[in-house]
């Protein structure tokens, strides 16, 4: 029996390890992003974690191989992944005001501190498998079974915890509560195991232990997980960290580590200054004129909140706009908060890729503005993407796409300008003033920016809405040279996060963000 107890604890113990490591890229990525940098910088520690538990395990289990001396380690391991989400909010609290102002130095050290506070716990659990492995070994002929059998147990509780984390408990109960939860189920292990084959006197002396969780369950996570100025709402989901922010008669929808605005609304204002409005003049660098009542559908790919289809319903006659969303707690938000109602709107909630190529529309205007800032999702900057969004627009339809970059470095509007010209015919750019955003135009039909400024003359002469004007002038006024030729990315390679990284750590390395202040 105790072996088959010993059996259960390596399961939760391994599924609490890929659950604390996945809750932790949550805890970190609400302010930092979910960027590769912040991953490999998570992965790579709880696994330098692991490595020093898995040594110190084999080395104590040798020394003191009891129950006691086990369970006492689940106990502990139990405890301090509870406290790590207390003790890190303060900090990511102060971090993401650091971030507003973009003070690197309190940023990186912030970083550095967070990273650290998962060196105890998780190296505790680490301890458990070599010391479970102690324990069950009868004799050396069976080292290898009992060696397989174990490690094949925590396999499977890792399996587990890599799913049961984000698709289920952090959109439920949220990132905080999700440590509390496993820190509660190795608590319980830990306690049945004291109870069992230890005793209640040695369990008594971490009595404190399951007070102080439920302490942390009944007052521990209250509050909100950032200090922003104006935020009337916040929430996590399998794939975000939300935050609505209210400013005057303005809100603004803000992800993650809140470094961009993802969408806008003004109950009567409708201009933003911004990328959602510049969708709207793909058209017009068709030959003039163009019939502003030929855009009858357009495709919104990365649709947030809903800021571009809302525009489109007033430059445009209600065209047909599919969204393709991937988090449906942000539908809910631009549902709630920033008026995504219209009935002429259909919303997808899938990955934009997948769901523009499965629609059997053609489309007179695709938006993809899919970005984390500065991050494009890998899948929708390759050819085979582009050639997807090229089978689906109309014979004079258009391709917008939002792209990210720096004063100093334009390598990505030029590997994706190069990208998409190897499918479209002719390719244009314009730099979104007071920004480090391009827009990037590609249209079915050889175009030119002389027939986009015809056709803003002849707009300018008819009752189109304002706003249209205003986006085509913006765009006319920071027009760009075409894009360098360079390289061609395809779903085989396509070192998006490679360039996004350099981009982002050359702009800081030369001082660039004291521009920003």
């Amino acid at each position: 029996m105790k072996k088959v107890y010993l059996y259960i604890t390596v399961f939760f113990s391994g599924m609490t390890a890929l659950a604390v490591e996945l809750s932790a890229s949550r805890l970190i990525g609400n302010v930092y992003g979910s960027s590769n940098l912040v991953w490999a910088s998570v992965i790579g520690l709880i696994l330098i974690y692991l490595t020093l538990g898995y040594w110190l395990g084999g080395k104590y289990a040798d020394r003191c191989p009891t129950y006691h001396a086990f369970y006492r380690i689940l106990m502990w391991a139990s405890m301090t992944v509870a406290l790590v989400p207390m003790v890190s909010r303060p900090i990511l609290r102060v971090t993401a005001n650091a971030l507003d102002q973009l003070q690197v130095p309190m940023i990186a050290g912030a970083f550095v501190t967070i990273l650290l506070l998962f060196a105890v716990p998780v190296t505790l659990i680490g301890m458990v498998s070599p010391f479970a492995l102690k324990l069950a070994l009868k004799d050396a002929q069976s080292a290898g079974k009992t060696a397989g059998k174990l490690s094949a147990i925590s396999t499977l509780g890792s399996f587990l915890g890599t799913f049961l984390p984000v698709l289920v408990l952090v959109p439920l109960i949220g990132t905080y509560r999700t440590f509390l939860f496993f820190s509660s189920l190795l608590m319980l292990i830990g306690s049945i195991g004291f109870f069992v084959y230890v005793g209640m006197k040695p369990w008594l002396r971490h009595a404190w232990m399951p007070v102080v969780l439920i302490l942390l369950w009944v007052f521990g996570t209250r509050g909100v997980d950032k200090a922003t100025e104006n935020m009337i709402y916040e929430a996590e989901s399998a794939y975000n960290y939300i935050q609505v922010v209210e400013q005057g008669d303005y809100r603004y929808l803000r992800l993650n580590d809140g470094q961009g605005m993802h969408s806008v609304y003004h109950p009567t204002l409708l201009n933003y200054f911004g990328p959602w409005s510049q969708a709207l003049v793909a058209p017009f660098f068709n030959p003039a004129p163009h019939p502003i009542d030929s855009v009858g559908k357009i495709a919104i790919v990365g649709l947030a909140a809903g800021t571009t289809a809302r525009q489109a319903n007033f430059v445009y006659d209600e065209p047909e706009i599919d969204g393709f969303e991937i988090d449906p707690k942000i539908v809910e938000v631009g549902q709630r908060f920033f008026e995504m109602t219209q009935p002429n709107l259909t919303v997808f909630v899938q990955d934009g890729r997948w769901g523009l190529e499965n629609r059997p529309n053609r489309y007179d205007i695709i938006s993809v503005d899919a970005y984390r800032p500065p991050y494009i999702p890998w899948h929708m900057t390759t050819i085979e993407f582009f050639q997807i969004a090229y089978d689906h627009l109309t014979n004079d339809g258009v391709l917008v796409i939002n792209i990210g970059r720096s004063p100093l470095d334009r390598a990505l509007v030029n590997d994706l300008g190069t990208t998409i010209g190897a499918i479209f015919p002719t390719v244009f750019v314009m730099d979104l003033p007071n920004s480090f955003n391009s827009i990037l135009f590609a249209t079915k039909q050889p175009g030119s920016w002389d027939n986009f400024l015809n056709n803003y003359l002849l707009l300018a002469e008819t009752d189109v809405h304002p706003l249209l004007l205003e986006a085509m002038a913006m765009a006319y006024n920071n027009r760009q040279p075409a894009p360098e030729k360079t390289r061609i990315y395809t779903d085989d390679l396509a070192p998006i996060e490679w360039v996004s990284n350099k981009i982002v750590l050359d702009f800081v390395l030369s001082g660039g963000v004291g521009d920003l202040k």
